[in-house]
């Protein structure tokens, strides 16, 4: 589905990501952890289409992608949840989720709509709720919904946990695994490295712009040195 090789990315004189390669099989939940700082935002960023990579290229599919704009990186089939959510607090719930499916026509959208109302009964419930007023973990699903209102082949997460109660932690991975099942391909950075790597099919840990290992999830929640060496504690 996805590949990513030799990714490198600068700011400047700053190098944040440096000849990055990984894969996301089609229905794989693939995680990426790391400390702060080690690049994993500029990743997502670099396949998203948000920043542009000084070399290496980006797959989907049988498509190079690499350096194409948000939008087209959308119409091609990758949606981004981003970090700290950015819902539009000013619109509804609903309106936020027209919005998410702007790129989809309008006989698909009305489906998706009823699909996300289904997947997340909380959302049905404020469908006329402003964005404004909704929790945080009312928010982090809303944000995922108009995500999937795109129907895109790959779905990426950008820190979904960051910030919410641990009550609520738990329904994000459980989201998680109940679009695991529905055979979503999810691409997830993630602060909690022992949930992501509980949750995951595969995962890579990325430190100071550079891949430094990968795996299945229990692979990785099996080495003792990888938390303290590698992640950061």
């Amino acid at each position: 589905m996805l590949e990513v090789r030799g990714l490198t990315t600068e700011y400047g004189a700053i190098t944040a990501l440096r000849d990055v390669s990984l894969s996301v099989g089609a229905g794989e939940v693939v995680g990426l952890i790391g400390p702060n700082g080690a690049g994993k935002t500029t990743l997502l960023g670099s396949i998203a289409g948000l920043l542009m990579p000084s070399r290496g290229t980006v797959h989907l599919g049988d498509d190079d992608v690499t350096g194409q704009t948000p939008e087209k990186m959308l119409r091609a089939g990758v949606a981004l949840v981003p970090e700290h959510r950015r819902i539009f607090v000013d619109m509804t719930v609903e309106e936020n989720l027209r919005i998410g499916g702007v790129t989809v026509p309008h006989a698909r959208r009305v489906e998706l709509l009823e699909e996300m109302a289904e997947l997340f009964p909380v959302l049905r419930d404020k469908w006329t709720t402003s964005g404004g007023f909704l929790s945080g973990g009312e928010a982090q699903q809303l944000a995922i919904a108009r995500a999937l209102m795109s129907g895109p082949k790959l779905l990426m997460m950008d820190e979904p946990s960051l910030g919410l109660a641990p009550i609520i932690v738990d329904l994000v991975f459980d989201l998680i695994d109940r679009l695991r099942a529905e055979g979503r391909t999810i691409l997830v950075v993630e602060q909690n490295a022992t949930r992501m790597l509980q949750a995951a099919d595969r995962a890579y840990v990325l430190r100071s712009g550079v891949i430094v290992a990968d795996g299945s999830g229990q692979e990785l929640l099996a080495r003792e040195d990888l938390f303290d060496t590698f992640v950061g504690g």
